[in-house]
């Protein structure tokens, strides 16, 4: 049984606590319950957890709040490191939704368990997923692209190399550059490929917009948006499975200066497909064993 270090009933450890996105009324009891007991809280926007707690009646009754974000964690790690040896709770929150997702944390995660100490999640609220579940695009796989890089050239090399991702991207995005955005996804993946552009998810002004990326771009170069934005595009289009000409065409090649075994691995890599699809007609063509 963990020692219990303060009159809250919490395990020694840092909890890493998502907090609502938008509406107040999105943090969950666990959540509540950690703000409450824990013995300091690590907050990216004090200011911002302060009026959230607040909200919800939480006192901090002279417990400390430090401030941690990516321009002083080198500074604070120390601090928040020397009470979880301590024996303390430390609970850490980002500005809004889970910590870690496109915040600073990960480095603090990281030294935290290299020293020994406990981390526990305690989940809810996040973007990325707000954004997944009300999109209407394939949520089975998916990739969170985090920001694009904001110089025109940059962004494009991005882009490109994620042109071959097999899920659907997620974007986060300022409104003063979502546009340029749009129109590079239109120029990588067609004008007619499907996205949804979300906007102030849970909060008043709240808006989904699917549609195309060219029809999204001129929406948002004729009405620039506000607020909070996260884009969701929809995966490549699947190639066309080779057939079963194309595949001993390649496995021709490849037999010419490799074994079967590796013949048969090298075109099952390159066409995407079960190693025993190739293999069964990798037997029909002889060669090396």
């Amino acid at each position: 049984m963990a020692k219990q270090a303060n009159g809250g009933g919490l395990a020694p450890g840092l909890y890493v606590v998502a907090t609502p996105i938008g509406a107040a009324r999105d943090i969950t009891l666990r959540a509540l319950d950690v703000l409450a007991a824990a013995d300091a809280i690590a907050a990216e926007d004090t200011r911002t957890l302060r009026k959230l707690l607040g909200l919800h009646g939480v006192g901090l009754a002279g417990r400390p709040i430090w401030a941690y974000h990516d321009r002083n964690g080198t500074a604070q790690r120390p601090r928040i490191l020397a009470a979880l040896a301590a024996g303390q709770t430390v609970a850490l929150v980002s500005e809004a939704g889970t910590p870690l997702i496109s915040d600073p944390g990960y480095a603090l995660i990281r030294a935290a368990r290299e020293a020994g100490h406990t981390v526990h999640p305690v989940p809810g609220p996040s973007a990325v997923i707000a954004a997944l579940s009300v999109a209407g695009l394939p949520t089975d796989r998916f990739f969170f692209a985090g920001f694009a890089p904001a110089a025109a050239a940059a962004r494009r090399r991005f882009l490109r190399g994620l042109a071959a991702v097999p899920g659907t991207l997620v974007f986060y995005e300022s409104p003063r550059r979502i546009n340029a955005l749009l129109r590079d996804l239109a120029e990588q993946f067609g004008n007619d490929h499907r996205a949804v552009l979300t906007r102030e998810l849970t909060k008043r002004f709240e808006d989904v917009m699917p549609g195309t990326l060219a029809a999204l771009a001129e929406a948002t170069e004729r009405t620039p948006p506000k607020g909070e934005i996260v884009l969701l595009v929809d995966r490549p289009a699947a190639e066309t499975a080779p057939d079963a000409a194309t595949l001993r065409a390649a496995l021709d090649i490849e037999l010419v200066q490799a074994s079967r075994r590796d013949a048969v691995d090298a075109v099952a890599r390159r066409f995407g497909l079960p190693r025993r699809q190739v293999y069964q007609l990798a037997l029909g063509l002889g060669g090396k064993p």
